[in-house]
């Protein structure tokens, strides 16, 4: 049986509030939020007595979603710091088809994003770069050309 196909990315983020502004300023909608918790909860993630807060937003063509979660209990744990290199083992980045890639960055400048390393030009047909959220995400634009 082949998957039907990718449903969301989930995040665990400490500042929901933030994180909700950093993607909706990127272009996504926000689909709503809630709190989840209980048996369910426990048994998907192998922890006990989890309370979550939860924000699902969706791309605007509506295919891709994106879950970020708050822990309430038990509290959220940092494997290390939030600005590691993307070259360690398990880093993951989001990466999104944008319009206009140097507006996009000016955009999310004032919500704390940062370049990771350059805007770059891929031959004639893309323009890309990664750029670090305030929860430390890395977020991948591409802009294609022509």
């Amino acid at each position: 049986m082949a998957i039907q196909r990718m449903d969301n990315v989930g995040i665990v983020v400490e500042d929901m509030d933030a994180a909700i502004a950093f993607f909706v300023e990127l272009g996504m909608e926000l689909e709503g939020r809630a709190e989840v918790g209980g048996l369910v909860a426990d048994q998907c993630t192998g922890l006990k007595g989890v309370q979550c807060d939860i924000a699902m937003l969706r791309t605007p063509d509506g295919h891709s979603r994106l879950e970020l979660a708050k822990y309430l209990s038990p509290a959220a744990i940092s494997d290390g710091p939030r600005n590691r290199p993307h070259n360690v083992l398990g880093t993951h980045r989001v990466m999104f088809a944008v319009d206009d890639i140097e507006d996009t960055i000016a955009r999310l400048r004032p919500h704390g994003a940062e370049l990771v390393g350059e805007l770059a030009q891929y031959e004639d047909s893309y323009r890309l770069c990664y750029i670090r959220s305030p929860e430390g995400i890395i977020v991948g634009l591409a802009q294609q050309l022509g």
